[in-house]
């Protein structure tokens, strides 16, 4: 499984790279107006800023709603660096784009995605990821675990070479359980990656280890 941050902040970025298991970064508009980016020139130059960060798979979501205008704003995004994985939301005119860029070789990322009906029309018109949301799902009492299943099983029915893009990933049992159902990427905060490296018994291991060590150093100084 590929792992993705889910954010724009640049400091986050920078310390999921340093950890080494970083491959990639989502944002949207929200996570773009989060850090206090606006306007199309400063926008650009933050996903300038997040592709210097990393080695690949930089998803930038476009904010227009229109076939041409998702055409001219993708393509825009598109030249700001070959990391760069264009977002674009699960309409028929985003699909229409989605067709559009896989045809001339651009990266496309489906976005949210809440039936595996939409994935699959994602995939037919050449994504090259479909974002399934989870946690919304889960926010309205629906079982979002259930949709990354029913698209695994579609696409291998049909070896569609379309990624599964768990999205909307809250915690670190979501990205464990996303492995498990195998999703090919999961996109999360931070917090959710850093929370695989939890467990109160690693930690109470470690620290017996080191008493351990403690001890035995103290007594052969003692026997000197």
């Amino acid at each position: 499984m590929q792992f993705f941050i889910d954010t724009a902040n640049l400091k986050d970025i920078g310390e999921a790279q340093q950890l080494g298991v970083l491959d990639g970064v989502t944002t949207n508009p929200t996570l773009m107006a989060r850090e206090g980016i606006s306007g199309e020139d400063a926008v650009r130059n933050h996903y300038k800023a997040i592709c210097n960060l990393v080695t690949d798979n930089v998803s930038a979501e476009v904010i227009s709603t229109d076939y041409e205008e998702m055409v001219r704003e993708g393509t825009l995004l598109a030249n700001i660096d070959p990391k760069i994985v264009v977002k674009l939301p699960l309409t028929a005119d985003g699909i229409k784009a989605t067709r559009y860029f896989s045809t001339n070789g651009i990266r496309t990322n489906c976005t949210l995605v809440f039936t595996a009906g939409q994935a699959l029309l994602a995939a037919k018109a050449g994504a090259t990821y479909v974002s399934p949301f989870i946690g919304r799902l889960e926010d309205i009492s629906t079982d979002g675990l259930n949709l990354i299943a029913d698209i695994r099983k579609i696409f291998d029915n049909y070896q569609l070479p379309t990624k599964i893009l768990a999205a909307s990933v809250r915690n670190a049992m979501h990205i464990v359980n996303c492995a498990k159902l195998g999703a090919d990427v999961a996109t999360s905060p931070l917090s959710a990656i850093v929370g695989l490296l939890k467990h109160p018994l690693t930690d109470a291991g470690l620290a017996q280890f080191l008493e351990d060590h403690r001890k035995a150093a103290a007594k052969s100084v003692e026997q000197q």
